[in-house]
């Protein structure tokens, strides 16, 4: 016999875990299949790790470089890096503890294994104790995304890595090769940078972050190069050499005949995300990907057989945690009989260098292929009070506004702590707010978001402090 729920949902990251405490919180009876870790990648080999990193190695950069400015005399600074990977780990421990406390709290049940397919409503799930059958009238697939691959760069965790072995190195590389210049890429690039790798970024575009607003992305990839960090533009990686305890990395221009190599002790492969859906047996089930791997899915979440939705990097989309969250909370309130809904227009990103990159809404470029009528405010962080008495004066913020009704149609921020204030961007634009709304708002001084004031009254050209 097999044991029936109300709601199974299969994968315990961002989007998974969500979805089930928000269902059991509105009464269903829910259980949670995760085959490895609660939380997935993000909290264990993504986000949270990646963060924890990018802070222990800003700060050893900070007592290396900048404290000295501050009447701060620290002697010889020295990198402990198994403490730094202790300190990570221990980070991701606690907060993977704390989803199973929340399990527990909300009656989630867990169950630990590999689900499968073995028709509609229905699932068995494999582990190390055998196989069980499970029942549910609502089942959702929430199994996340993993590294892309790039032909003839195969991983092998050890000379071709992923993020997931660039977040566990034991040793600093004497120099890391970075084949793809998005936010993972630049991200990992400061993490080994500050550390005293010497890093190249391998880049088959014209610049890092491709969907970034041109002008925001050409900002930070320059502070990256002033940091040390290099660049080569328009080249696809062909592919790898083993040599000793080097990897050669061969390499093509894009445009022309142009062919080189470079080498290095590990290459980080970074060149986007699949989504996982390998043994899940949707055949059994009559599903089938699209021609990427993605599941298709109407604006409930809803596959084509009844009973089956899917939500998180599996459908594609923006493939981000917050917005897997966001659709996991939409749909059990959509199961629940509730309105659910996700505004994907409003979704913020960030990239985690320093200075941060955030934006929410439109880019410049993007308004521009709409034909839209807009108008600009900007407002550089050297003037910010704020910025200047933490030593963070670097970058600026751009405000877009449609130049007829001043709505708020995007926001970019190049500077310290960008992706906290870019929140009040976020749930500007949600309430539709215009331009003057945000900018005659009152804002705590002295304080980091103040400049995003300024920006906004710069688009009409009544900045104070510019």
């Amino acid at each position: 016999m097999s044991e029936q729920f109300d709601v199974i949902v299969i994968g315990a990251g961002p989007g998974g875990y969500v979805c089930a405490i928000r269902a059991a919180q509105l009464g269903f009876k829910v259980a949670c299949v995760e085959r490895e870790f609660l939380g997935g990648t993000c909290l264990n080999i993504g986000c949270i790790p990646s963060k924890a990193l990018l802070d222990s190695s800003e700060k050893f950069a900070q007592a290396k470089n900048s404290l000295a400015k501050h009447g701060i005399e620290v002697g010889e600074v020295k990198l402990d890096i198994a403490k730094m990977m202790q300190r990570r780990a221990g980070v991701v421990k606690a907060l993977v503890d704390g989803v199973g406390f929340l399990f527990k709290k909300n009656k989630i049940e867990h169950l630990r294994g590999e689900a499968r397919f073995t028709g509609p409503g229905a699932i068995e799930v494999k582990s190390s104790d055998g196989t069980k059958a499970y029942t549910a009238k609502h089942i959702i697939i929430a199994t996340g995304s993993a590294p892309s691959n790039v032909p003839g760069l195969p991983f092998d965790g050890k000379n071709v890595i992923s993020s997931r072995e660039a977040l566990e190195l034991s040793k600093v590389p004497e120099k890391l090769l970075i084949v793809g210049g998005g936010y993972i890429g630049v991200e990992m690039a400061s993490v080994w940078n500050r550390l005293g790798t010497q890093v190249q970024v391998i880049e088959f575009l014209d610049g890092i972050l491709p969907q970034s607003d041109r002008e925001m992305a050409g900002a930070l990839q320059r502070s990256l190069e002033k940091q040390g960090i290099k660049f080569k533009f328009k080249v696809a990686a062909q592919g790898v050499e083993v040599a000793g305890d080097k990897v050669k990395l061969k390499w093509k221009a894009r445009e022309g005949e142009e062919t080189g190599v470079e080498e290095a002790d590990k290459v980080l492969v970074c060149v986007g995300r699949r989504p996982m859906t390998e043994g899940l047996g949707l055949d059994a089930i009559g599903i089938t990907p699209d021609k990427r791997g993605f599941i298709e899915v109407d604006k409930h979440f809803a596959t084509k057989v009844p009973g089956v939705y899917a939500i998180g990097d599996v459908i594609g989309g923006i493939m981000l945690a917050h917005k897997a969250e966001e659709e996991g909370v939409a749909l059990a309130e959509i199961l629940a009989g509730k309105p659910g809904h996700v505004n994907y227009d409003h979704c913020p990103a960030v990239v985690y260098t320093h200075p941060e990159l955030a934006s929410v809404g439109k880019t410049e470029e993007q308004l521009k292929a709409e034909g839209v009528d807009y108008k600009v405010g900007k407002f550089n962080m050297i003037a910010n009070g704020r910025a200047r008495g933490i030593d963070e004066t670097e970058g600026f913020i751009k405000v877009l506004g449609d130049k007829k009704t001043d709505r708020l149609l995007g926001v970019h921020i190049f500077a310290a702590h960008a992706s906290d204030t870019i929140a009040e961007a976020v749930v500007a634009m949600e309430f539709a707010s215009s331009c003057e709304d945000l900018a005659r708002s009152f804002h705590a001084h002295p304080t980091l978001p103040e400049a995003l004031k300024e920006a906004a009254l710069a688009v009409d050209k009544l900045a104070i402090h510019s």
